[in-house]
């Protein structure tokens, strides 16, 4: 009597099976590695909204008078930023120096993208300024 030997090797649906196992496993590095560019993608943006909003904050009033209120503007085709000044007080206490400059309080928004997904970044500072009109 002869034994028949099996054939050494795989069949179809271990094959199909195996393939079926690859093609969810690399369906889902694809959607990490999209999350992943797309985090990566926001915190580049943002990152540029706070270098700008960094160089706008530490330029403002250094050659100019302060103005109080709100102004507006662009920093380039992507972003644009709106600034609001006002007078900072600490409850009753006086924030003036003595030589007319005082405190002031700089709300900056760095706003960027477009209308149906605009993105905003606040920032905001004190700053001691001469307010205009009071210069010598």
């Amino acid at each position: 009597m002869h034994a028949r030997r099996r054939a050494a090797g795989f069949s179809l649906l271990e094959v199909i099976a195996a393939i079926a196992v690859l093609a969810i496993t690399f369906a889902a590095l694809m959607q990490v590695a999209g999350s992943a560019i797309s985090l990566t993608t926001r915190a580049n943006e943002r990152t540029q909204a706070a270098l700008r909003a960094r160089s706008l904050l530490d330029g403002a009033f250094i050659m100019e008078p302060v103005q109080e209120g709100s102004s507006e503007g662009r920093f380039d085709d992507t972003y644009r930023w709106r600034l609001n000044v006002a007078p900072f007080n600490v409850g009753d206490a006086p924030t003036d120096t003595g030589n007319g400059a005082r405190m002031y309080r700089l709300d900056l928004d760095v706003l960027w993208g477009d209308d149906g997904r605009e993105r905003r970044a606040h920032f905001s500072t004190l700053r001691f300024g001469v307010p205009q009109g009071s210069g010598p």
